[in-house]
């Protein structure tokens, strides 16, 4: 591959650990919450904890795989050189599928907190324009901007962590953890699931990352760790302060924590903190879709103007432009709850995969035992079974017609090769 066509290194372990947090923080908390405590009840805690040894596992056969293969595609760049060009598609069409959603997810979250319902559609599809015009204009400037939206949103769940547990629980509040049923704690587990993803985008940007074998690894672990923490920080005091039935209702939740503790002053803060989080995931977002979409571009299974690369901000700014059109267009008919398990049953895709490329890696290149990915595989399988059933039907209508489209296209090419041969 001609420089040119390169990508360049200017990512240290604070940039791509703020665009990993930046990824998971917004799309967790002001997102999956009430879906998964809808799912879960008071047991919410306890899909929490699923959620995150799956993520755990995943995370650390990313990080290996990373190490060994530090160029753009994340899944796709591991499934194709460790088990082969149609494992490589599934998890490269599973990411664009299932992260597309999620885009649209987030810039719908945006709106709902920064403008009147009449006003949401038209200003989450500007955001989402907005933010793939800063991405195509260098990859440092996306994680200056990261950073700056991670700290701001740190800050407001802060607050909400404080209001929380300050707030005295309603007389019917009981913070029972015992699961009404094991599938509605596995379903929640899967939405929160959505929450952890964010790492991939550190994976998938690992032809920018100045040492990636030591750097890739690192940053996710940290942002994995921190969104953790900060999950479980929040979720606890959102249950204590409105109890899971409230909490299952409501559409701003963490808002509505504030509120509980007496603070309605600081209510139109934790809304610009909704707005930022949405903000900081959806930037994160689009520039880990843009590079998976590089990377099957240059080998072909997606059209070959997604590789171009721009001469002077070195981004994959057709493939980033061209996201963004698209979510934009979808924001306009989508539905949030029903993007969140869309965009999961996707990802779940996305990462067994990746745990089966950690299987397959020799002993040489093996940093975690094979446990951890055998975990992973299960444990993705066994959410995205769960998850609500028009997130399942839609994911996996979209991920089989990309594979057939995938099995036309080479034998089309191959009857095409059979007649020059014969010729």
């Amino acid at each position: 591959m001609s420089n040119s066509a390169r990508l360049t290194r200017r990512l240290g372990t604070t940039d791509a650990v703020a665009i990993g947090l930046g990824s998971m923080i917004g799309a967790g908390i002001f997102a999956a919450l009430a879906p998964a405590a809808e799912a879960a009840g008071g047991a919410l805690l306890l899909g929490l904890g699923i959620a995150a040894v799956v993520a755990i596992a995943n995370a650390l056969s990313s990080a290996q795989l990373a190490a060994r293969y530090p160029a753009s595609g994340g899944s796709y760049l591991y499934g194709r050189e460790v088990l082969g060009p149609w494992w490589g598609y599934l998890a490269g069409w599973s990411f664009v599928v299932g992260k597309t959603a999620s885009c649209a997810a987030m810039a719908l979250t945006f709106a709902a907190y920064a403008v009147p319902p009449e006003w949401q559609k038209p200003v989450a599809a500007a955001a989402v324009l907005a933010l793939a015009i800063v991405n195509t204009l260098g990859v440092t400037r996306t994680a200056l901007a990261a950073k700056v939206l991670v700290v701001g949103t740190l800050a407001v769940l802060a607050l909400v962590v404080a209001a929380g547990f300050s707030a005295a629980p309603a007389p019917s509040v009981e913070l029972d953890l015992a699961p009404e049923s094991a599938f509605g704690v596995l379903q929640a587990a899967g939405l929160l699931f959505f929450a952890f993803a964010g790492y991939a985008r550190i994976a998938t940007m690992g032809e920018e990352v100045r040492d990636p074998a030591r750097i890739i690894p690192r940053a996710i672990i940290i942002a994995l760790a921190t969104a953790l923490l900060v999950y479980a920080l929040v979720a606890t005091a959102a249950l204590a302060a409105l109890g899971s039935e409230a909490l299952a209702g409501s559409r701003e939740p963490l808002a509505e924590v504030v509120a509980a503790a007496g603070w309605e002053a600081a209510v139109p803060l934790v809304r610009v903190g909704a707005a930022l989080a949405s903000l900081g995931a959806l930037l994160a977002m689009i520039a880990g879709i843009g590079r998976t979409s590089l990377a099957m571009a240059r080998d072909s299974e997606l059209p070959g103007v997604l590789a171009r690369i721009h001469p002077r901000f070195r981004t994959p700014y057709i493939a980033e432009l061209g996201l963004g059109l698209l979510v934009a267009a979808i924001v306009l008919i989508a539905d949030l709850r029903g993007a969140i398990a869309f965009s999961s049953f996707g990802v779940l895709l996305y990462y067994v995969v990746a745990n089966l490329s950690a299987l397959r890696q020799p002993a040489a290149e093996r940093r975690y035992p094979r446990a951890i990915a055998v975990t992973g595989v299960i444990g993705c399988l066994g959410l995205a079974a769960t998850l609500p059933l028009v997130g399942v039907i839609g994911g996996g209508v979209v991920i089989a017609v990309g594979l057939a489209v995938r099995a036309t296209r080479l034998g089309v090419t191959a009857r095409r090769s059979d007649r020059l041969s014969g010729q």
